[in-house]
């Protein structure tokens, strides 16, 4: 790059506990993705839409990808519904490189769509991918989006999601992330207009010395809005994870409803779990609450199961998948979850759980 602009540091709250301090961007030449779709070109624009939902850069990663980007824009027009769900799959090949994909999806009034967009690197590529999500729903609109990280054992993810929704519409982010070094996303949902819904689901599994690091904002600018948020994660070997999440209430907002939970297994004396929930509430006749846990697999789930002849090791995984399969079962329709659960398996034969 020809020029390394100034990173945060762990002394921002937004990167508090992150691994931002090993970041040296200079390290990186600028790349891109090699990026596969099926079901884009029916809905592609053929104009850039970026601004729509993030209309200022969240940080300086943001700013990078807005300068530095390769753009998929998507437009689902009035009253139209994507049969075929679209899916879009960028590979990181290349070693060395920092690369900024953004896709840009925008639902017309009463439209409908489920996207799916994949991030794939091997074991041997150290490279940097900083990914941009923008997601506008307009009235009565419906989108469904799932992030699935694949990445490799020495690639980095720095991403932003960032949805915006209109009156009455639906919006779901949901977030796989399995892969990577240090991965994180800032998941970022305002609610503008009267009776918008938001959902945000992501289950996460850091294992050996991975770490995956979540930050995420549920704003409520108008009255009776609602939103949901659930992210469960599990951590073992010397794998860390991070949550930190804030419900806003603004002064417009009467009767918004805004839930937010985020539960952690650790499946080892070495892993660690941080969870920061947060409330910020401007005004009154509104429905809150937040809810964070950090432990170990319950003892009394896993004595219930050995008393029934199951064996303990057998027992630990049962308990892991049970642990993940309400944000499983909550995926979109359409979504293949088999591959998912058959990932989550492998890292737990990773950690000798079986």
């Amino acid at each position: 790059m020809t020029t390394t602009p100034t990173l945060p540091s762990t002394e921002e709250e937004i990167w508090r506990y992150s691994r931002i301090g090993e970041l040296n961007l200079s390290d990186f030449t600028l790349g891109t993705a090699r990026t596969e779709t099926v079901g884009v070109d029916a809905w592609r624009s053929s104009k850039s839409l970026a601004g729509i939902a993030m209309t200022t850069p969240a940080d300086v990663f943001a700013e990078l990808n807005a300068e530095n980007g390769t753009e998929i824009a998507l437009t689902i027009p009035k009253g139209k519904i994507a049969e075929q769900v679209i899916e879009v799959v960028h590979h990181i090949d290349a070693d060395g490189i920092v690369a900024y994909p953004r896709l840009v999806i925008d639902a017309e009034e009463n439209s409908e769509v489920t996207v799916i967009e994949r991030f794939v690197s091997n074991d041997s590529i150290r490279s940097l991918v900083v990914p941009v999500l923008e997601v506008r729903a307009a009235k009565s609109a419906r989108v469904n989006y799932i992030a699935i990280n694949e990445l490799g054992a020495k690639t980095w993810q720095i991403g932003h999601q960032q949805a915006v929704g209109h009156r009455d519409s639906t919006t779901r982010l949901n977030t796989v992330a399995l892969g990577g070094d240090y991965a994180r996303m800032r998941a970022e949902v305002r609610l503008v207009e009267q009776g918008a819904n938001a959902q945000q689901l992501a289950l996460y599994f850091a294992s050996q010395t991975q770490m995956h690091d979540f930050r995420t904002l549920q704003i409520h600018e108008a009255p009776r809005t609602h939103s949901d948020l659930l992210f469960k994660g599990a951590v073992g070997g010397t794998a860390r994870s991070v949550y930190t999440g804030l419900i806003k209430i603004g002064k417009n907002a009467a009767h918004a409803e805004a839930f937010q939970t985020n539960r952690n297994l650790t499946l080892g004396d070495g892993a660690w779990a941080e969870s920061v929930p947060n409330l910020e509430i401007e005004t009154n006749e509104v429905k809150c609450s937040h809810a964070s846990t950090v432990g170990s697999i319950d003892e009394e789930q896993r004595f219930y199961l050995e008393s029934r002849g199951i064996a303990p090791d057998v027992a630990e995984r049962l308990i892991v998948f049970g642990f993940f399969n309400d944000v499983l079962d909550r995926l979109p329709r359409g979504i293949d979850t088999a591959p998912l659960r058959a990932a989550v398996a492998a890292k737990l034969d990773a950690e000798g759980v079986k």
